[in-house]
């Protein structure tokens, strides 16, 4: 039914859509279904080249035999102010932390970096963190590392209760966008480099030139398109950046 779980047939449908060169729009059109079903069935299940009805349905599965079990050992906890409905926002969690997956982050500091976005205040302590998403403090410990090396969150002091915090703002993707232009120049300088050890002319040496040239047009336009909505932020946001 419309608006119902999807079926093992629905997922087969989708499966030829996607193998058809067919939009989501149109898959959703032919099931009866939003298309905003059909987007997340299939970006939760590995996006549209690897989307396979059959694995997608086992997946969808054991999902929901976990969700009938939750872990005794923390309490479950869910955002409800403004009215919002929990089961909503589990689903819409969900969703994006597979597709920051899908982006390549690995999984818990996309679970880490979902659960900041989706709290009001966007920060949160280690041991907040910790309880909302049921793992390990060690866990989220790693998480954090690799999303402050990525520039992904911020850490802060909460000064009342010397902990600290870690918080999401407008401004992180503008530093992640920068520190991500860097590292492209700084790999783009190392290919050129090998493209000097190896010789211009040389096949293997050719192509060091190419990509250190591609990288550092790429990391340019990064910069420039990081400037250009520059003006989005907050002042607070860009004092803290100077």
């Amino acid at each position: 039914m419309p608006g119902g779980r999807l079926t093992q047939q629905d997922r087969r449908e989708i499966s030829a859509g996607l193998a058809a060169g067919l939009g989501y729009a149109e898959i959703a059109r032919r099931l009866a279904r939003p298309t905003s079903t059909v987007s997340r069935e299939v970006s939760r299940n590995g996006g549209p080249q690897a989307y396979r009805a059959d694995r997608a349905h086992q997946a969808t599965e054991q999902r929901a035999r976990r969700r009938k079990q939750p872990p005794r050992s923390a309490p479950q906890i869910t955002d409800t102010a403004y009215g919002r409905d929990p089961e909503e926002m589990r689903e819409f969690t969900e969703q994006l932390v597979d597709i920051l997956v899908l982006t390549g982050l690995p999984r818990m500091p996309s679970r880490v970096l979902a659960c900041l976005y989706t709290t009001d205040a966007g920060a949160l302590t280690a041991k907040d963190l910790t309880q909302r998403l049921q793992v390990s403090p060690a866990s989220i410990s790693t998480a954090i590392a690799y999303l402050e090396e990525q520039e992904l969150i911020k850490r802060d002091r909460d000064p009342r209760w010397r902990r600290e915090l870690y918080s999401v703002d407008n401004a992180v993707w503008y530093r992640s966008f920068l520190a991500s232009a860097q590292r492209n120049f700084m790999l783009a300088e190392t290919a050129r480099n090998g493209a000097r050890i190896l010789g211009a002319t040389t096949p293997a040496g050719a192509r060091c030139e190419f990509v250190g040239e591609f990288l550092r047009r790429t990391g340019e336009d990064i910069l420039q398109t990081a400037e250009r909505w520059r003006h989005l932020l907050t002042p607070q946001a860009r004092d803290n950046r100077a």
